[in-house]
């Protein structure tokens, strides 16, 4: 490869212009026009609100990544290779690359790659100055990002958490971070002497106070809007935390834990449902997904025993210990 190929290969790899207008037409919804019939680039500019001339360069390029055709009339159409950008489609990517949403926001982060590189941050910290779910929880305009990506399900061997731990002497439990509830209305279905309460950021609570009234568990669930830096909801049985601790440090983690100790008492458990990602961590060729990983959350690999280490830092002690899958251990603490 002489010189003057390699400066083209290298600027192709560092070409930042086509995943960005992938990214643009997917939160315009540019597919999902043309495939109801709209071909022209003013109508399409109408419908996206954006400037015509513009958006027609946009549309332009799509056609030279073979993402558009021209149809008889100059008209835009789509190709084969463009129906994942559809909001329909089986397997569709726009809820994934629009950067409205709650995936996009974190893939932008990407930008300042290097600040995760020097100091071990997320990289949203670097270039936003605030962390992701800061960002989500400050600006209203996320609640329907949120929303949209409010699928129900389960992840990361999630179902131990309601299979693997004796829940029939529990009377409440406190899902601590709960995101959008999918967790917590999974309990409560499968354990319907439970009562619970969720307690997340205010944006994604409007969510999932929703999503427990819709699942028919809002006489057994309240959800609380708040952080689990500040004292938690007191006197439950369990605290939960699932998937939590590997968006923080290990000083910000212990916090998290101290708060779930103090709303515990001396009567409480906390019960720690930790993710490893280890398993998609190892060789040469998950170096992309680790540098994705590291970009996101500060410490998405810790083994079960530095896990007990940090709850003992937290003024806990262990007291009963579940299975242990490739990807998620459960552990339960006591004061």
């Amino acid at each position: 490869m002489d010189d003057l190929a390699r400066v083209e290969r290298l600027t192709d790899l560092a070409d930042l212009l086509r995943p960005a207008a992938i990214r643009a037409a997917a939160t315009l919804g540019v597919a999902d026009h043309i495939a109801a019939g709209v071909h022209d680039a003013e109508e399409l500019a109408r419908l996206c609100k954006t400037r015509t001339e513009v958006l027609d360069s946009l549309l332009r390029y799509l056609v030279s990544l073979e993402l558009l055709g021209r149809n008889e009339d100059g008209g835009y159409e789509l190709r084969d290779t463009a129906g994942p950008l559809l909001t329909g489609h089986p397997s569709s990517l726009r809820e994934a690359l629009r950067l409205d949403g709650v995936t996009g926001r974190a893939d932008m982060a990407l930008v300042g790659l290097v600040h995760t590189i020097r100091t071990g941050e997320p990289a949203h910290v670097g270039l936003f100055g605030r962390g992701y779910w800061e960002s989500l929880n400050e600006d209203s305009a996320y609640v329907e990002a949120i929303e949209r990506a409010s699928l129900g399900q389960l992840v990361f061997d999630a179902e131990i958490v309601s299979d693997a731990y004796d829940w029939s002497t529990v009377g409440s439990v406190v899902d601590v971070g709960g995101n959008t509830g999918a967790i917590l209305t999974s309990l409560l279905h499968g354990h319907p002497h439970l009562k619970g309460t969720l307690v997340d950021l205010r944006s994604v609570t409007c969510v999932a106070a929703k999503n427990i009234a819709d699942a028919g568990l809002q006489d057994r669930c309240e959800v609380v809007a708040g952080s689990f830096f500040d004292p938690l909801p007191a006197g439950r049985d369990v605290y939960l935390l699932s998937a939590i601790l590997g968006d923080w440090d290990d000083e910000q983690a212990v916090a998290i834990l101290r708060r779930c100790a103090e709303a515990a008492g001396e009567a409480g458990k906390v019960l720690l449902a930790d993710v490893n990602l280890d398993v998609v961590m190892k060789g040469d060729e998950a170096a992309r997904m680790e540098l994705l990983l590291r970009a996101m959350m500060p410490s998405p690999v810790r083994t079960v025993e530095q896990l007990k280490r940090l709850g003992r830092e937290a003024g806990l002690r262990v007291t009963w210990e579940g299975p242990v899958t490739p990807v998620r251990s459960l552990i339960e603490f006591s004061a």
